[in-house]
Formats: structure tokens, sequence, C-alpha cells
């Protein structure tokens, strides 16, 4: 049995442009430090958010510069993976990394956690299951991005979303297509009904019609034979022949809306493709798609990562980091998830975090560990695709 106890927190800061979370807000280092961690918090640490360097060192913990807080922490919090060039900078042994990794799409990384012996925990392989809702960041940066996808589409369009009975005449209510009834699709669709539009959805998962319609949504049927989830509860791979059907049974609704939203994602592999440039020129000039997956290949052809861009009229929006619009609240449910997870595993007698590889959150999320890659559905996988 593996038993690490570590009881000293790291809290750099983000080093990719233009992030504004953060992983830690002042009420968590108070958790911490009540339950007897040290807490190291890089200076300027929540400028992003507009809370002070003082609301850290009132919360309790001690505002350093960045190297020193990766000389000094047994366990380094953070939401994107910190840059390899600066791994070599935590000292101490058996340290543990924990943030998005993305592990599937960068595996050089993953070969300089494993050269600085490095433990990592992956925010992106936390079990699905009911004891990991609270630490579920996945989950919570995509209810955040479905918001904010709605907010965007409804900037770029031209017309307002609710019906409007005036003098000078009736505006009928915009049309909202959701492809992708996942956590981020769900709240796209909440948040179109409560905006006034017409909203339809579609997902491979039949299962999930339910959920639909009680958020007052219409949910196109598409018969694609049988289709099925992960245990996880992402929706499986279509064969190329589904992916037709869908692609044909749902353009003449996308054709027939003033915004569109895809959020279809399969997990450690690119996006599905769920419209083509044909049905992006079937729509209405003015017309708007939101384009989740844009980042990391895309649900539109056309779409380009991180821009926004026009094709025969219509806007394509692929800024993705949907969440960082929102960084207060997204930094705020980011950093609960953290401190669920690390609650979950603090030992109160011996102050510290007790890491238990055993343990089937820690066993499903943890990727590398002394000097190795041990992860059993990384491994899987990528065997399986080499």
């Amino acid at each position: 049995m593996t038993a690490v106890k570590m009881s000293v927190i790291g809290l750099p800061k983000e080093t990719v442009s233009g992030e504004k979370r953060r992983s830690a807000l002042p009420i968590n280092v108070k958790n911490y430090v009540r339950q007897g961690a040290s807490v190291f918090v890089e200076s300027g640490y929540g400028d992003s958010l507009h809370i002070s360097d003082q609301a850290y060192r009132d919360a309790g913990a001690e505002v350093v510069a960045r190297a020193e807080v990766l000389k000094q922490a047994d366990i380094v919090l953070s939401l994107h993976k910190l840059p390899a060039d600066e791994l070599s900078a935590i000292e101490k042994e058996n340290a543990l990394v924990v943030s998005f990794l993305d592990p599937f799409n960068d595996p050089e990384y993953l070969n300089q956690l494993n050269a600085n012996k490095l433990t990592s925990v992956s925010m992106e392989m936390i079990p699905r299951s009911s004891r990991c809702q609270k630490m579920d960041a996945l989950s919570s940066q995509a209810s955040l991005a479905g918001y904010a996808m709605v907010s965007n589409a409804v900037e770029a369009l031209p017309k307002v979303l609710p019906m409007m009975m005036t003098p000078s005449g009736t505006i009928k209510p915009a049309k909202v297509f959701v492809i992708g009834a996942g956590v981020a699709g769900l709240q796209a669709i909440a948040t179109a009904k409560r905006l006034g539009a017409a909203v339809t959805a579609y997902d491979t998962r039949p299962v999930v019609a339910e959920q639909v319609q009680s958020l007052g949504a219409k949910f196109l049927q598409i018969d694609l034979g049988e289709t099925s989830e992960t245990n996880q509860g992402y929706a499986t791979a279509l064969t190329p022949e589904q992916m037709q059907r869908q692609q044909e049974q749902q353009a003449d609704c996308i054709a027939d809306s003033d915004i569109v939203i895809t959020t279809a994602q399969l997990f450690g592999r690119k996006p599905p493709r769920l419209i083509n440039s044909e049905t992006v020129a079937r729509m209405r000039p003015g017309s708007v798609i939101v384009d989740m997956a844009a980042e990391t290949g895309g649900n539109v052809e056309g779409s380009i990562a991180q821009e926004t861009t026009v094709i025969n009229g219509v806007t394509v929006i692929g800024t993705g980091a949907w969440a960082n619009q929102l960084p207060l609240d997204a930094s705020q449910m980011y950093s609960n998830n953290l401190s669920n997870l690390v609650d979950e595993f603090w030992d109160k007698d011996e102050q510290a975090f007790n890491f238990e590889l055993e343990d089937e959150i820690l066993k499903s999320s943890v990727i590398t560990h002394q000097g190795e890659t041990i992860n059993e559905m990384y491994l899987s996988i990528t065997q399986k695709g080499a």
C-alpha cells in the first residue's frame, strides 16, 4: 500500500495567456489552513479576480514569489498544467501536481512528469459517480460554458430571443437548436429557454430526451439504430453510417434555426463532425453557430479555434475558453472541486493529505507516479491506438 502524507499546498498563478480563473479563493485557503495545511500563494495570484494578496494573507496563506511556491509545495494545485520547464523547480520528493492535464493529447508532458518523479492527478479523469460529483471539474466548468455559449450567440445575433407583442407588431421567438445534451448542452438549453427562445435539442443518447423535455425544449427524434454511452456517461462514437444519417436528418432543423450550439465531444478523442459546409450554406444570413469543440478539432466544418468567422453570412464562433468568460464563478466552482478532492483524502489526525493509490478516485485519476505512467484507462486507450 502506498501512503504518502503531504501538508503544504502551493498555489501558483496560471501562465496561459488570458486565463483569469484560479484554483483557490481565500475561503478555500481558510479551509485548508483550518485543517492543518500550510498554504503558499504566488504574489498577485488573485489580481485577475480583483482579489488582493492581503485577502489571501488574512485567510492564512503566505504570499511569496513563484519560485518559493514551487519549492515549498507538497501539493501544487492549478487549473492548467504547469509549464514543463518549471517541473524541476518542484523540490519536494513525491510531490503531487493536480490540474487539467489533457493526457491523451500531450504524452510528452507525461514524460516530463516522470522524469521529475512527480505524481500527477488529471482532473479530467475524476470518475463520474455519485461520490465524485462534488469533485467533477469537467462538469462544473461545462455548466458555465453552456451559459457562456448562449451569451456569445445572443450578442452576435441581430435579433432578440423572446417573443414580443408590441404596437408595431409581433416579434416571433428566435429558434435555438442545441446538439448534445450533456452538462454544457443542458445548461445551454435552460439558458436559452429562460431568455424566451424556442429551443430544440438532439443527442445520440435517447435516454436524455426526458431531461431535455423537462427544461421545456423539444427533442429532435432521429433513428440512428443502436447507440450507447460509456460507464462515465459519455456518448460513444457513432459509425460513419450513423454520422451521415444524423447530419442528413438534422440539416432541416439547423437550416431553420437562428442559433445552433454544438457541444459534442468524445473523451480522449477528436470531436465528431456534425455540421458540414453544405448545411451551413442553407442557414439564413445573420444566423449564429457556436462550436464548443472548435479548440479540439471542431463539430462544424469551417470553424476556427479561438476565432469568430463568417461563412456565407453565418457567424461561426469557436473562441473557446468559455468558462473563463465568467472567471469568478468558474474559479469558485473549480476551487471547490479541488477542495473537495483534498478533503476526501485529508487525514484529520495527521493533518495531511493521505495519498492512497488503492482508492477508486485516485486509481482513476492519477496519471504518473514514481517515474511511471500508471493510469489503466490511459494505457488501455493509448496502447490500443498504437
